[in-house]
């Protein structure tokens, strides 16, 4: 790729609220004069990943990341800084020159890491299996199928969905492509023998491909188009270094942009009832891969809403699922839970044909109950309630539900229900919610109910990660902050006769400003500069710089005084390196006399140093 012209690189920046593009992958909350959120390069309960609207730069005090957009997008897509260009500009609706899209979209680029190159062979794969469903002769029974369905080709398009067929054609297309073997092993769209010859793993299957949260195809799920024995109805791919079922959400790439419309998130069991409620125009709906959801699964969730909703089948495997779901569920601070039913037994799928669009999307914004309403519901599964002994034990296992409830008018709410369907006089019941609440553990009060809107709005405390330094190192941090913001502080610090910083680090950090003042005349930007740096360890000291707490104006006599410690300093450090060194070479003399000197020297210089850090 040919280089992106800085004119360019400065239009998307400048046409690009940083605020937006995150937004799009982290919940951000406003906490002063940033913005919050769960940092979504690690796993967190408490928000520590900062974004600077008016610096333009992003910042976790939890793992150090930090940066332009361009470097948010790299980290977060796995791309290079061309190609974070690009995506930044689409997701601006900037128009590049047609030269520069051109150079964006010309192959794979020389910066491919072995992860793109995977992400590439699933591209090409879904490619390969949606013209074969759409296009040729073999796919037309998988087309029909789907159509049968009610899939339509503006579906069946959005969700490139695609067709395996028992020929497998997918090693020759890659073998004509002449693509690099071992990673046709690593990429889990082959079954390898002992005699280490590929063949594809799917064959005879409808594909789904399962997609990451930009998009990107990174595994599949086939679902097998003639019932066979021993043949499982849905064949996954395999986890590789792209895919890993704990961390994907079918779906979630474009349920995210849904959700925030929305404001949250349906949980479905499977895919087709995912692709069902988008047919409804229900398109924040989402499914684990085919597994319970996993504590990456939640925090990937909890990062775009703090509203879930769960939606499965209305048989009693669905119910079952339900329940355990909210049980995993419910201690989970950040997320408010609320439960879709769907009547007569149906899955969604079902109920979508039977009643149409219209009705499948009333049920899902306003047939939604509460986690305690649904298992009060539950309870009643498998029991007789004309039978009085089942009557008390079912009212017993409702009362151990309700105790665990925070909000006395949530507990009154069912309580009222409780008393009016068993005609009970409800101050008895409250007694006996009272008697139970005395004999079970404390720690089991506050489990149940994960209902926010019933809980006091409280200050959220964000994480900070503080890193420890000395006097001379705060002088240098906080004078070159100076330098970079203020041009006249630059030219004072500059004209000093055999100005250096101490600490290698910041020293780089000069060296390379000056390079960029030469190029760049107008006013300091923040951003701009930390694309400029390059190297990602000074770049994310640069955003700690631009983050850090400093009065907004500078006065004289503060220049003068991190100018002081620096100069003085500098002398002090060079000497016990040198010491440090004449140490290194008495003990490979065996020179004990000079040793015992040297280390004295050295001794007495730290108690110096020490002293100074301390005044």
């Amino acid at each position: 790729m040919a280089n992106i012209p800085e004119e360019v690189i400065e239009q998307v920046r400048k046409e690009t609220n940083i605020a937006d593009v995150i937004g799009q992958y982290v919940q951000l909350k406003k906490s002063g004069n940033n913005l919050f959120g769960l940092c979504p390069f690690q796993e967190e309960r408490t928000p520590s990943f900062s974004v600077s609207e008016s610096k333009q730069i992003y910042h976790c005090f939890s793992c150090g990341r930090g940066g332009s957009v361009f470097n948010f997008i790299m980290e977060i897509e796995g791309l290079s800084f061309k190609e974070a260009i690009g995506k930044v500009a689409e997701f601006s609706h900037i128009q590049l020159p047609e030269n520069v899209e051109n150079d964006l979209s010309d192959g794979v680029s020389t910066e491919t890491t072995v992860n793109q190159q995977l992400i590439d062979f699933h591209e090409q794969a879904a490619k390969l299996y949606h013209h074969i469903l759409v296009n040729t002769e073999m796919g037309e029974p998988a087309l029909k199928y789907l159509n049968d369905r009610g899939l339509s080709d503006e579906i069946i398009s959005t969700y490139n969905l695609g067709f395996a067929p028992d020929k497998r054609l997918l090693l020759p297309f890659f073998q004509e492509k002449k693509a690099d073997f071992q990673l046709l092993r690593q990429s889990g769209l082959f079954i390898e023998n002992q005699e280490g010859q590929l063949r594809d793993r799917f064959s005879g299957r409808v594909m789904f491909p399962i997609r990451n949260q930009s998009g990107k195809t990174i595994a599949f799920s086939g679902r097998v188009l003639v019932k066979a024995e021993n043949s499982p109805k849905y064949l996954n791919s395999p986890e590789t270094d792209i895919f890993n079922k704990r961390k994907v959400l079918f779906n979630f790439d474009i349920a995210r942009a849904a959700g925030r419309q929305t404001g949250d998130l349906v949980l479905f069991e499977g895919f087709m009832d995912v692709i069902a409620a988008y047919r409804a125009g229900v398109k924040n709906g989402i499914a684990s891969m085919g597994t319970s959801l996993t504590s990456d699964q939640i925090v990937a969730i909890e990062r775009i809403t703090k509203k879930l909703v769960i939606c499965y089948d209305g048989d009693e495997p669905g119910q079952d699922a339900t329940n355990r779901a909210i049980g995993l569920l419910n201690d989970e601070p950040n997320l408010n839970l609320n439960i879709v039913q769907i009547p007569e037994r149906l899955d969604p799928d079902e109920y979508l044909k039977k009643y149409g669009s219209d009705k499948f999307q009333k049920l899902i914004t306003g047939a939604v109950e509460t986690p305690i309403g649904f298992k009060i519901q539950f309870l009643k599964k498998n029991r007789n309630l004309d039978n009085e002994s089942e009557q008390l034990d079912y009212i017993n296992d409702v009362l151990k539900v309700l105790v665990t409830l925070s909000s006395p008018v949530e507990q009154d709410i069912y309580l009222n229900q409780l008393s009016s369907n068993f005609h009970l006089d409800k101050e008895t019941l409250k007694q006996q919610l009272s008697d139970l609440r005395q004999t079970m553990p404390r720690q089991e009060h506050r489990a149940g109910s994960n209902q926010q809107q019933h809980r006091p709005e409280v200050d959220v405390v964000y994480h900070r990660q503080v890193h420890k330094i000395d006097r001379t190192e705060r002088a240098e941090r906080n004078l070159l902050v100076r330098m970079l913001h203020d041009r006249n502080v630059w030219l004072k610090v500059t004209a000093v006769e055999a100005f250096h910083f101490i600490h290698d680090d910041y020293q780089s950090i000069y060296l390379l400003a000056e390079g960029y003042f030469e190029t760049h005349h107008e006013d300091y930007n923040s951003a701009q500069f930390i694309d400029f740096v390059k190297d990602k360890r000074l770049q994310q000291i640069i955003v700690e710089l631009e983050l850090s707490q400093i009065s907004a104006e500078s006065t004289t006599t503060e220049i003068d005084d991190y100018l002081n410690v620096i100069m003085n300093q500098a002398p002090i450090d060079s000497q016990l390196i040198s010491l440090k060194q004449a140490l290194v070479d008495a003990v490979r003399l065996g020179d004990s006399s000079r040793e015992r000197e040297v280390t004295f020297e050295i001794i007495k210089l730290q108690q110096q140093i020490q002293r100074e850090k301390q005044a």
